[in-house]
C-alpha cells in the first residue's frame, strides 16, 4: 500500500468515525420550532379559551390567534444542531438559554406559567380599560385559608366601602382598615357582576402594622358588570398578552373586530395598553401562515426580526399599542393596508 493510500484511508476512517460521533454526540443547545396556534374566540377540547360569565359572549365568526414556540426537552446531537442551523424554520440556541442551569424544569415550568398568568390579568385590565369601566379595589382571591372573608367575598368582587367608609383605591382601603381593630365586626360594601351587595365579618389581625385586614388580596384594575376567565392550558410567558387582549375585546366589546378574518399575533401587554416585544417572532410568523392568517400583528421593537422571517410575505401590522392593534384590525375591515414594519 501507498503512503498516499495510506492517508486517504485513515481519512475515510476518521470521517466515518466523525460522522458517527456526530450523530450521537449531545451538544449543548436545543432548537425551536414553530408552536400551535389558540383561537383566542374559540374551543380547546370543547372549553372555551375566553368564558365570560353575567352576560352573553358576542357572536363571533373570526380568528384572533396566539401564537407559540415550540422547544426540544433534550440536547441535540451536532449532526442535529448543524443540521437546524441551515434551516429557516428551526432555531438553535443554546441550552441554558431556555433551560436556566440553577433552576429545575418544574421551577422553569412555573416561573413561565406564572407569567401567562400575569399576561391573563393585565390583557383583562386592558381590555376593560379600553372599553372605559372604571378602576376599582377588586379581589383577587383569599389571603389564607382562616380568611374572614371566606364563604363571603369572592375573586371579581369590587371593594366599595368598609365601615360605610367609601374605598376608591387600595390606599384608602388601607387607611380605612388601619383605623379598625382586630375582631371588629364590619360591613363590606361589594358589586358582584354588576349587583351591589353587603358582607358582614370580623376582622383578623393586620401583620407588621397597626388595624385590621378583611383577608382578602386586592388589585386595582377597571370593573366590570362581568367577568372573564382565560383557559389555555401548556402556555407559558407573557407573550399571548395582545391577544388575549383583543379576544376579550371582540367577545364583549361592541365591534367586530375581524368580521371573519384570520388574524394573529403575538406580544405582551400591561394594564395601560402597552404592547412590548416578544421572542421567537419569526417562528410565529411561520405558525400564522402554517394557518393561513390574513394579518400578523407584531410588537413595534420586533419588526427588524420579523422582517427576516421565511414567513416575511405576511401582511405586517407594526403595534406599539393596543390602539395600534385595533387601527391595524379597522384597516383590514376596510380594505386597507394597514401601517406595517
Amino acid at each position: 500500500m501507498t503512503r498516499r493510500v495510506a492517508v486517504l484511508a485513515v481519512g475515510v476512517v476518521l470521517l466515518l468515525v466523525a460522522g458517527v460521533l456526530g450523530a450521537a454526540l449531545p451538544v449543548p443547545y436545543v432548537a425551536q420550532v414553530p408552536g400551535p396556534t389558540f383561537n383566542t374566540l374559540g374551543d380547546i377540547d370543547g372549553d372555551p379559551v375566553i368564558s365570560v360569565r353575567g352576560r352573553d359572549r358576542n357572536e363571533v365568526s373570526g380568528n384572533l390567534n396566539l401564537t407559540t414556540v415550540g422547544v426540544s426537552r433534550a440536547g441535540l446531537s451536532l449532526v442535529e444542531a448543524v443540521r437546524g442551523w441551515f434551516d429557516d424554520e428551526i432555531s438553535v440556541v443554546p441550552e441554558e438559554s431556555v433551560y436556566p442551569p440553577d433552576q429545575t424544569e418544574e421551577e422553569i415550568e412555573q416561573a413561565n406559567r406564572q407569567a401567562f398568568l400575569t399576561s391573563e390579568e393585565s390583557a383583562e385590565a386592558a381590555a376593560l380599560g379600553q372599553l372605559g369601566y372604571p378602576v376599582k379595589v377588586v379581589v383577587r382571591g383569599l389571603s389564607g385559608d382562616d380568611s374572614p372573608s371566606d364563604g363571603l367575598l369572592e375573586e371579581g368582587d369590587a371593594i366599595e366601602s368598609v365601615a360605610g367608609q367609601a374605598t376608591p383605591d387600595s390606599a384608602t382601603l388601607t387607611t380605612v382598615l388601619g383605623g379598625i381593630a382586630p375582631g371588629t365586626e364590619v360591613e363590606v360594601g361589594y358589586t358582584r357582576l354588576g349587583d351591589p351587595g353587603t358582607a358582614t365579618l370580623t376582622t383578623a389581625a393586620a401583620e407588621g402594622r397597626a388595624g385590621s385586614v378583611l383577608g382578602v388580596l386586592v388589585t386595582e384594575q377597571p370593573s366590570a358588570p362581568f367577568d372573564v376567565d382565560i383557559d389555555v392550558a401548556d402556555v407559558g410567558g407573557p407573550s399571548a398578552g395582545l391577544m388575549l387582549t383583543l379576544g376579550i375585546l371582540d367577545l364583549v366589546g361592541d365591534t367586530d373586530l375581524t368580521e371573519g378574518a384570520v388574524v394573529a399575533g403575538s406580544g405582551t401587554i400591561d394594564a395601560e395598553g402597552t404592547v412590548g416585544p416578544i421572542g421567537g417572532i419569526q417562528l410565529k410568523m411561520v405558525a400564522a401562515q402554517e394557518i393561513g392568517a390574513e394579518l400578523f400583528l407584531v410588537p413595534a421593537d420586533n419588526c427588524a426580526d420579523a422582517l427576516g422571517s421565511p414567513a416575511a410575505d405576511l401582511t405586517l401590522a407594526r403595534v406599539a399599542t393596543l390602539d395600534d392593534a385595533l387601527t391595524a384590525l379597522e384597516d383590514v375591515r376596510a380594505g386597507r393596508t394597514p401601517q406595517g414594519c
